[in-house]
């Protein structure tokens, strides 16, 4: 029967455990830890929690982040880079391009030609050239082929010989974009709302100044994912909020955001390595977090794994690690890989990313 074991098979299973030497099960390090991403403004499953608690999202806003006032862009559009490297571009659904009418039934495409771009038709022949950057638009959306549908233009841009895919799309249809692929559909509307808010600011305050271009569509910005990721739930999050951003001492703010908080976010100076103080973003309690299922967790690593993950930080045996420094939470800041030669002093980043740790809220171990 599915989820028991027979009473022949927990014996083999008991037997098995005996037959291991005590030393070789003792030999190993736990790894206790709480939250899941760097713990830094709006934790998104404390503001589910908080949703779920009747507060809304402005209450949930200026809980994450302190001291801000919701105002109003002024950001039209922006540029979104969605793919590089290319030496064609093929697209539909556009009605015009390159100054040429379409047929938004066929398939176009643009390509690399020297240090600038043409139009090509169905059949590969030349339509138009564009100079250095083309642009197509149809009724309210074009399909890169392979890649998505996207609402606004689809440019093709020549840097250095091949092409950047960049989306100019209006804020709010970039908002729509993002929205459904940074925070479940089916959570609560003023999460949601919160989370539009958030994607907003985040946006406007970290443009980036690329060729041609102002965000990322993956994490190095956010992830967007364009009209083909859209649903009603989160386009009805974003109508609702239109334009609404946080703001502090008259600047958009940066309002990072991340998955669980464990129960206390950080302060921006703790939690990324090399980060500086803003007044916005405060070490808060978070005391609806623990609807995530990365509100604890434990990982567990042999001496042999944890030595190898952490080569060339001490030498001889591992023997310990030992926190120096946490911020306002539990965070570690900075720890002492110890080894039974020599030891480093290195940053709760570096551990997290050399050991695979959800965050750096974490206690070591060794059995």
């Amino acid at each position: 029967m599915k989820g028991r074991l027979s009473n022949l098979a927990l014996g083999l299973v008991a037997a098995a455990a005996l037959a291991v030497p005590a030393q070789a099960q003792a030999a190993g390090w736990k790894i206790e830890g709480r939250g899941f991403g760097h713990g830094v403004g709006m934790s998104q499953y404390g503001a589910f929690g908080f949703a779920q608690h009747g507060k809304s999202y402005g209450q949930i806003l200026r809980h994450y982040y302190t001291g801000v006032n919701v105002a109003s862009a002024d950001t039209k559009s922006l540029r979104v880079l969605i793919a590089s490297g290319l030496g064609s571009l093929r697209f539909t659904d556009a009605t015009k391009a390159c100054g040429k009418n379409l047929n938004k039934n066929e398939t176009y495409s643009f390509r690399a030609d020297s240090s600038n771009v043409t139009l090509r038709r169905p059949n590969g022949s030349k339509l138009a050239g564009c100079g250095s950057e083309g642009s197509a638009r149809g009724g309210g959306s074009v399909r890169f082929e392979g890649v998505g549908t996207y609402r606004g233009d689809l440019r093709a841009r020549n840097v250095g010989g091949s092409l950047y895919a960049i989306n100019k799309v209006g804020l709010e249809s970039y908002v729509q974009g993002v929205i459904p692929n940074e925070s479940p559909a089916s959570w609560p509307q003023d999460a949601l709302r919160a989370q539009a808010v958030a994607a907003r600011s985040y946006a406007l305050a970290t443009r980036v100044g690329g060729e041609g271009y102002d965000l990322y569509d993956d994490t190095r910005s956010q992830v967007y994912g364009g009209k083909g990721s859209e649903t009603s739930a989160t386009n009805q999050a974003t109508r609702r909020t239109a334009r609404k951003i946080i703001k502090s001492d008259g600047n958009v703010a940066t309002a990072y955001f991340f998955s669980t908080s464990g129960g206390q976010t950080e302060n921006s100076e703790f939690g990324f390595s090399g980060g500086s103080a803003r007044p916005y973003l405060k070490s808060v309690n978070d005391p609806h977090d623990d609807t995530s299922p990365y509100h604890r967790w434990t990982v567990r690593y042999s001496q042999g794994e944890m030595e190898s993950k952490l080569s060339g930080l001490f030498s001889g045996n591992l023997k310990k690690i030992r926190i120096l420094e946490q911020g306002r939470s539990p965070r570690i800041v900075e720890a002492r890989v110890v080894g039974s030669a020599d030891s480093s002093v290195v940053s709760g980043d570096t551990l997290r990313f050399r050991l695979g740790l959800r965050s750096t809220w974490a206690k070591f171990k060794k059995n």
